[in-house]
């Protein structure tokens, strides 16, 4: 069919590929049951594993596999997730295929549409404990004139049809993540300068906020004078109190030259009557 169904090996109990261990005739119930044994065998501890250092590793995605057994049987995909599972469905009526296909997307949800990644801004899906799983149909398949290589492939979750390496690519899954996490940070960075900014004294003598500097200086200052004013406002304030010092010890002067000028005056004119 022009698969490369080396892509699409899973893992059960009989170690079968995908091709060769699907049978879309059988109940729904024994499909889920098929990808509930996938997805236990895909996290059972390879020999000698760190059972710690695997569960600390579940939260770095992808870096758990190099714990578990399954990795050491397949190459890695280079794809978040687990080894993919297909499901091709035959016979009976299109609408007949349709319902079935529903129906084991809906009970097999818990092993394939992964995990929210933390973060109330973050849409993104955590599939690195999920197992990815494409349907199709034969029929659809056979009137596709790519055959396999075309769009006839939907992975469970979603609506549209793709081909198979679009269907197994996780647009919103860790790409994504790192996207958003970098957005968040940015926002969250902007959040805190906006408060930060909006805490920021004012002057109160000219209405300027103050300059870093001047704000750290009189946070770490609390008994600091003047810690109202900020530093153009604080030299002018002590120029002022210069100036006005200056003004006072020349006017104290000058009463002072009057006054003696006056006692001496005084002198002479008793000096002059003896």
């Amino acid at each position: 069919m022009g698969v490369n169904w080396a892509e699409l090996k899973a893992v059960g109990g009989e170690r079968q590929t995908a091709d060769k261990g699907c049978f879309p005739n059988e109940p729904v119930d024994d499909l889920v049951a098929k990808l509930r044994r996938y997805s236990d065998w895909f996290g059972l501890l390879a020999p000698k594993a760190d059972a710690d250092r695997e569960k600390a590793a579940r939260r770095q995605g992808v870096a758990v596999h190099g714990f578990r057994l399954w990795s050491r049987i397949y190459p890695a995909t280079g794809r978040e997730g687990y080894v993919p599972v297909a499901f091709v469905f035959t016979g009976r009526t299109k609408a007949q295929r349709a319902s079935r296909m529903r129906r084991l997307e809906q009970a097999a949800r818990s092993y394939f549409a992964g995990t929210k990644y933390p973060g109330g801004d973050i849409t993104a899906v955590d599939y690195h404990q999920g197992v990815p799983v494409v349907v199709t149909e034969l029929e659809r398949i056979t009137a596709d004139p790519a055959g396999a290589a075309g769009p006839v492939w939907r992975r469970l979750g979603r609506e549209e049809w793709q081909t198979l390496s679009e269907a197994l690519d996780n647009p919103d899954g860790e790409r994504s993540y790192r996207v958003q996490e970098e957005q968040s940070r940015r926002r969250q960075m902007e959040r805190e300068a906006a408060e930060r900014e909006a805490q920021r004294p004012v002057c109160t003598r000219c209405g300027t906020k103050f300059a870093d500097e001047r704000w750290l200086w009189v946070r770490h200052h609390p008994r600091l004078p003047h810690r109202d004013l900020c530093d153009p406002c604080l030299d002018e304030h002590h120029e002022q109190v210069r100036a006005e010092k200056a003004a006072r010890i020349q006017a104290e002067e000058a009463v002072a030259r009057e006054a003696a000028a006056a006692e001496a005056k005084k002198n002479r004119s008793l000096f002059r009557r003896r």
